[in-house]
């Protein structure tokens, strides 16, 4: 099972690599959104904001989202930790429900382009 620094360790990397992107990659990061991280096994939520192309934690509580976030993924810690890594398809994980992702339609046409 990943660790809580492990997960905050991937999204860290998460961001760098999409402030990093180009083209249509790059457009749908440029999103400006409240963002939540949900990760099951931990019963953590990692609270932040996507702008300027990269993520930003700005808090870390137990438990479930105290507010409902523009963006909101739910997963285990190993499958944050795998998807970053390039190791698990997010495509596949989504579709089998062992990643959940939330969003207003408009903003998970531009998210797809990430994924």
């Amino acid at each position: 099972m990943a660790t809580i620094e492990e997960c905050r360790t991937a999204l860290e990397k998460l961001s760098e690599s999409m402030g990093g992107a180009e083209g249509d990659v790059r457009e749908a990061a440029a999103l400006d959104r409240s963002v939540s991280c949900r990760i099951t096994d931990l019963d953590i939520t990692f609270a932040g904001r996507l702008a300027g192309g990269r993520i930003e934690v700005l808090d870390t509580h137990p438990g479930p989202p105290r507010r409902k976030a523009e963006i909101r993924l739910t997963m285990a810690g190993d499958d944050l930790v795998a998807l970053v890594a390039g190791e698990l398809n997010f495509a596949k994980a989504w579709g089998s429900g062992r990643v959940k992702l939330e969003a207003g339609l408009l903003d998970l046409f531009r998210l797809r382009k990430l994924l």
